[in-house]
């Protein structure tokens, strides 16, 4: 039972919150895309999305994609090859990139928070086009002018697909184990080894499939500073087959109707991109891209099944309230809304994903200043809080959303855990954001180990510098003073909790490693504080009756009550240090 619509309200509310035309019309290149022409194209996106897409994600999810041995060649579930034609006819797959290579040129914001709507409506789907937005970033970022102009403009367009081929069967997160060769062959190269765990890297949508393959030159040092990138098409310009063939596709828990391929390149045609042994910067283009779309999943699946559960919750009646003034005496049994633990779990849900939606419209925006903002100081500030913070969003959003999905499943009791619902089909889909992209935990090592170190601690004091605006701004008004409490008190324990980190992890880099995810978490959740501190200010002065004030601050209140908490408990966690991990013995595990 599929009843999931697109969150365009909050959206746009979130946009005015965080200054949309106030930041992106002082853009040149944005002056087209104000935020009411944005919002109505977001529409006609959402509207595609949720008629088209949503209805192929279970079916899809049923039946998963087929792969032919002898072929060695994927077909996707029956609606998806006609679906992704038409979402390229109406050119959603162009909307953030430069007009010049045919794409709309749109925000980079406005293309993430439609991600967030594809991503509900059809997880497995949206595989497909966030690899090939990478792939794209990429080139831009690293490829040469002749590169750009082959490839851009059918990446863009989506006549032709992209994927990004790391791992291998013996290095996963170690990149600096990769093996596969890259011998100089004319002016091109040839290359042999096996890639797995790659999405999307054989199907039938598109006609043409673009890999970006790590590898290594005749003589690259060894590790991570021996890494070149290198472009591998399935078929070359003239039409023939480049020997770059799927394995078999894997078995998985989840996103069953997006194929996850081993790719076997035998001595493959491909061309190098970027400098020789650099290839990890033109890697990382397309991995930050990557992990702030993970994130985006747990809100987008984290939302949809909050719908699902709310949609159960107003029409399930099981036991009688607690308190006799809410017990309805026309019914043997009230409706499940009127018990506290119920709302516990659906504000659970609902505080988080509107506050990490927040978070994803401030950082996709800041990323549109960063990159194209006329004035130097804008661009810097923003770009330092989009390294801080992509990596919270990242961990912290996938980690949260799956939790929120929990909770909502928990809400329908049985009915949850059924195909009737999809609920447990999101809960299994969204499981794997943990995982890929750099899984939590290198986030968290991201986090402490270089951005809060990098440039002598600047990003940490920008994003302070922003704490104590919002702080500032709202002192002496009165109406604030429940909302701003409990940031001030949180952000000052998070200061202290950095700085005294940061003077033992020079000292003790194993202590790092112990302690690293918690303080994600725990900077994380003041982050969430200050969307929602933003969020408030923003409504405070409306009428009291409208209904998107009542709920701001509702929902406000139960997060800075109830969830902000937390923040102390991974705090705690932190100052315990690593002994409980690293002295235990390792026959007693």
């Amino acid at each position: 039972m599929q009843n999931y619509q697109a969150p365009l309200n909050d959206i746009r509310f979130l946009l005015e919150t965080f200054g949309y035309n106030e930041k992106l019309m002082a853009i040149e290149q944005f002056e087209d895309f104000d935020l009411d022409t944005s919002m109505s194209m977001l529409e006609g996106y959402s509207k595609f999305c949720t008629e088209v897409l949503l209805p192929l994600s279970e079916p899809g999810d049923r039946v998963g994609v087929t792969f032919d041995p002898e072929a060695k060649t994927v077909t996707t579930p029956e609606g998806f090859k006609e679906a992704y034609q038409g979402f390229c006819e109406n050119g959603f797959t162009t909307l953030p990139f430069p007009a010049e290579y045919e794409g709309m040129g749109a925000p980079f914001c406005l293309a993430t928070l439609a991600g967030e709507v594809l991503i509900a409506c059809n997880k497995a789907f949206s595989m497909c086009t966030g690899l090939t937005a990478g792939l794209i970033d990429s080139l831009e970022a690293s490829g040469t002018d002749e590169q750009k102009a082959m490839y851009l403009p059918k990446l863009i367009s989506g006549e032709w697909a992209g994927t990004m081929c790391l791992t291998e069967p013996q290095c996963g997160t170690d990149l600096g184990l990769v093996s596969t060769k890259a011998e100089p062959h004319g002016d091109h190269y040839k290359l042999t080894g096996t890639k797995i765990w790659i999405t999307f890297g054989e199907h039938d949508m598109a006609e043409n499939i673009v890999h970006l393959v790590l590898a290594r030159l005749p003589d690259a040092p060894a590790g991570i500073k021996g890494i070149s990138t290198f472009i591998v098409p399935k078929f070359l310009e003239d039409g023939s087959r480049n020997p770059v063939f799927c394995g078999g596709t894997d078995h998985k828990m989840g996103i069953h109707a997006s194929p996850t391929c081993v790719i076997n390149l035998e001595d493959a045609e491909g061309w190098l991109v970027g400098e020789p042994h650099k290839g990890m910067r033109t890697m990382f283009v397309m991995m930050n891209a990557a992990r702030l779309n993970v994130g985006i999943e747990g809100v987008a699946l984290g939302d949809a099944a909050y719908q699902s559960a709310l949609a159960f919750a107003k029409d399930r009646r099981q036991s009688r309230s607690l308190d006799p003034k809410k017990q309805d005496r026309d019914h043997t049994a009230d409706n499940i809304l009127v018990h506290p633990d119920v709302r516990r779990m659906l504000l659970n849900v609902k505080s988080t994903t509107e506050a990490l939606r927040g978070l994803v419209a401030w950082i996709a925006m800041s990323y549109d200043v960063w990159h194209h903002h006329p004035d130097e100081a804008e661009r810097q500030k923003a770009g330092d809080l989009v390294a801080l913070l992509t990596p919270i969003i990242k961990s912290y959003g996938s980690e949260r959303g799956f939790l929120n999905v929990s909770d909502s499943m928990q809400v329908m009791g049985g009915a949850g855990y059924t195909q009737d619902w999809p609920v447990e089909q999101y809960m299994r889909d969204v499981r794997i954001a943990m995982i890929y992209e750099g899984t939590n935990h290198i986030q968290a090592l991201d986090l402490v180990g270089r951005k809060m170190p990098m440039h002598g601690g600047r990003l940490m004091q920008v994003f302070a510098g922003e704490i104590t605006a919002l702080i500032r701004e709202c002192s002496g008004d009165e109406r604030m003073a429940e909302f701003i409490d409990p940031i001030k008190r949180e952000s000052k324990r998070l200061t202290a909790v950095t700085m005294e980190l940061g003077a033992k992890a020079s000292q003790d880099f194993e202590l790092v490693g112990a302690v690293a995810s918690n303080f994600l978490n725990q900077f994380a959740l003041v982050t969430l504080a200050y969307v929602w501190g933003m969020q408030v200010k923003a409504v405070i002065d409306r009428d009291e009756s409208d209904p998107v004030r009542r709920s701001k601050l509702q929902t406000a209140r139960f997060f800075m009550q109830q969830v902000l908490p937390e923040a102390e408990m991974f705090a705690n966690k932190v100052a315990a240090g690593k002994q409980a991990m690293t002295d235990i013995d390792i026959d007693l595990l």
